[in-house]
């Protein structure tokens, strides 16, 4: 998972505010040259992806890897299919999850580790309004015992 030896290069904020993250597992991407040149300037985003296991493999869609400026000839399509790295049973696992309904595998986080690039990804399940309501109900009276706390002291 995300430690201090790693760089974090793109996050999916909405993620927490869309989905209870009930689980989380580091997992690997297949990438060409220029499009890991493109995520070390930071120039992911995975706001809209998500992933789907097919045919015994993962893949992760709407990741968009803006093009490296010299590319030139060897830059792939920003949103292309990619692959992810999983062992077959961690895959099975991942689709018995995924197979229950409301359950989706969502990135939170695109990071260099160790000089190689990982997602974190997670096992996710759908928020309704009203959970989304009382998040920002929490959210905003916790803020307003800061703003107290600050004006006491």
């Amino acid at each position: 998972m995300v430690n201090e030896n790693s760089k974090i290069m793109a996050t999916n904020r909405k993620a927490k505010h869309e989905y209870f993250v009930e689980d989380t597992i580091e997992v690997g991407i297949v990438l060409t040259g220029t499009e890991v040149k493109s995520i070390r300037k930071g120039r992911c985003n995975i706001k809209d992806s998500y992933v789907l296991i097919e045919n015994g493999e993962a893949y992760i869609y709407n990741m968009h890897i803006s093009p490296y400026e010299q590319g030139n000839i060897y830059n792939q399509d920003p949103l292309r299919t990619r692959k992810l790295l999983l062992h077959k049973r961690e895959i099975g696992k991942l689709a018995g999850f995924i197979s229950q309904k409301g359950y989706a595998l969502i990135p939170l986080t695109v990071y260099i580790k160790d000089g190689l690039v990982k997602i974190e990804l997670s096992i996710a399940k759908g928020k309704k309004l009203y959970d989304k309501r009382e998040d920002i109900a929490k959210k905003e009276v916790e803020r307003k015992i800061q703003r107290q706390v600050k004006e006491k002291y």
